[in-house]
């Protein structure tokens, strides 16, 4: 989190939260999501601004209902989830691979899943900002265990790192990760956000 921002937090403790306006896509693309595109269920406009994406990545956290957002200043933006809280890239670091989520950070992989459509998550340990709603001004980053869809891009590069088995509506069996021996395991979409607590799309009054 930034510390601008941590300042402005301060200085202007009440900015009413925003919901809506914001969206992360199922390829790792922060969009914007004015009331016509809202109110047509449309996806919104891909952000490309670099500096932009940039300072949302850096200041993108979570709140204890499992709701994420970006801190833009002293206000709340919630995100809209197309997927997941996080996306998935198989990225080659000389000899070998990377899993980096769409902030930048390293995910550790402990497993995969996969799901009735052909997706494929990433279940692994990752950098997050998280927030305790008790405390406007309490946020704290630490490594957490969490989920993230894998781009549809670096599908073929997975298989290639997987043995598979079918199962009653996907697949399940292992995938090699730096020589060990990882889980894939079938899960069904709609299991996803309850099992990772998260909320796809997040509500000014969620309870």
């Amino acid at each position: 989190m930034d510390e601008q921002v941590l300042r402005s937090l301060v200085k202007w403790p009440n900015v009413p939260d925003c919901f809506g306006w914001l969206a992360l896509d199922r390829r790792g693309q922060w969009r914007m999501r004015d009331e016509f595109t809202q109110q047509n269920h449309l996806p919104g406009q891909v952000i490309t601004h670099q500096a932009l994406k940039e300072f949302i990545s850096r200041n993108y956290a979570c709140d204890t209902l499992g709701r994420y957002f970006f801190q833009n200043g002293p206000q709340r933006v919630y995100v809209t989830l197309d997927a997941t809280p996080w996306i998935a890239r198989l990225i080659p670091d000389g000899e070998v691979i990377q899993i980096l989520n769409q902030c930048h950070d390293a995910i550790e992989p402990t497993a995969a899943l996969s799901d009735e459509k052909g997706n494929i998550y990433i279940v692994g340990s990752a950098p997050q900002t998280s927030h305790r709603l008790s405390d406007n001004h309490a946020f704290t980053r630490r490594d957490h265990q969490s989920v993230a869809l894998l781009h549809d891009h670096d599908l073929d590069q997975f298989a290639e790192l997987a043995q598979l088995r079918e199962e009653a509506c996907s697949f399940g069996g292992s995938w090699n990760w730096q020589g060990k021996q990882l889980p894939l395991d079938p899960i069904h979409t709609d299991e996803l956000s309850k099992r990772f607590t998260y909320i796809q799309n997040p509500q000014a009054n969620p309870l």
